[in-house]
């Protein structure tokens, strides 16, 4: 049974809602406003194919809970999610195992880089939080003993919340991965080391690599994060997807840890719970109004889409939409 909103927050819901907002020239006035970053910053090059996207590149899309979607740009242009996909497989995780996920890794924000192996020798082989490399390396792990169908059961999540029954994993962006994860082959070993894997390291790898691969665009992406703002539920059925307590814990740790160790600067300039990816996507919730997608795949220093992250502050300075 779902609990009733306090009065606050129905007054807050209904204060955002009583204004309407021209959603479409708001994305297309973002988009012209941020254009001379568009192609600023690095492509991940460390990862061989994605440093062939060309870097002139910029989406954005809206999808709202009662069914709207608006879009500017190339936002229906499929691109590697990567680290975007950790909400997608924490999810799982915690509908498989619950609560005993936290015995295997934290939910602190990190404060390094999102492949660093820096804390995991003080602390034991245990992660700071599942949307890290190494955190999700052991919900990757989890996930191996936990889905009968392993990533075809991912690709059904991923596709039911999307709608879109044609989102595939890009099998050259995998192996391209695959080529190049040395660094992730020696966190998942070094996890290993402590015994927080449970199957082998290879098993674990070809998971996260495959799953780090999905292809996606703006449109989808907002879609499928639809139900963290719907407070667990699926607009369109009213169907659960997850507990309301569950959506609002992913979306605190998006907000913590959600574009790694800029996660304090991403919520001082923007103060919305949001997942980035080194494909250059990020993605956005505005909790009981909206989900944002934005991709540029131009990074910053901190592996974060320069233009996206802008074009997201300019959102919340255009529409006065955050949690705080």
């Amino acid at each position: 049974m779902r609990q009733r909103r306090p009065l606050w927050q129905s007054f807050v819901t209904e204060q955002r809602s009583s204004a309407p907002r021209d959603y479409s020239a708001i994305l297309q006035q973002i988009a012209d406003e941020v254009r001379p970053l568009v192609g600023t910053g690095k492509v991940a090059a460390y990862i061989p194919r994605l440093a062939e996207v060309p870097p002139d590149r910029f989406g954005i899309a809206i999808a709202t809970l009662d069914g709207k979607i608006y879009r500017a740009g190339s936002a229906r242009e499929a691109f590697s999610v990567q680290s975007i996909s950790k909400v997608f497989t924490l999810t799982l995780a915690l509908e498989a195992v619950g609560a005993r996920l936290w015995e295997r890794v934290g939910r602190e924000p990190s404060g390094n880089a999102f492949n660093s192996l820096i804390q995991l020798e003080r602390e034991q082989g245990i992660p700071r939080n599942p949307l890290i490399n190494a955190g999700a390396l052991v919900v990757a792990d989890v996930l191996l003993g936990a889905l009968p169908h392993g990533l075809d059961d991912l690709l059904s999540f991923v596709r039911a919340r999307s709608g879109n029954h044609s989102i595939n994993i890009d099998a050259e962006v995998a192996a391209s991965e695959r080529d190049a994860g040395f660094r992730n082959a020696a966190l998942a070993n070094f996890i290993r080391s402590f015994g927080n894997l449970q199957h082998p390291v290879d098993d674990v790898l070809n998971f996260y690599f495959h799953q780090c691969a999905l292809a996606m665009d703006c449109v989808d992406l907002a879609r499928t994060f639809l139900h963290l703002a719907n407070r667990g539920y699926c607009p369109g059925s009213r169907m659960p997807v997850i507990t309301e307590e569950r959506a609002r814990r992913i979306n605190a740790l998006m907000m913590t840890c959600g574009t790694y160790d800029a996660a304090g600067e991403f919520a001082f300039r923007v103060g919305l719970p949001a997942k980035s990816g080194v494909g250059g996507g990020i993605v956005a919730v505005v909790p009981d109004v909206l989900t944002l997608a934005v991709w540029s795949p131009g990074l910053d220093e901190r592996g974060n889409s320069l233009a996206g992250a802008a074009a997201l502050a300019r959102f919340v300075e255009l529409t006065g939409l955050s949690v705080f």
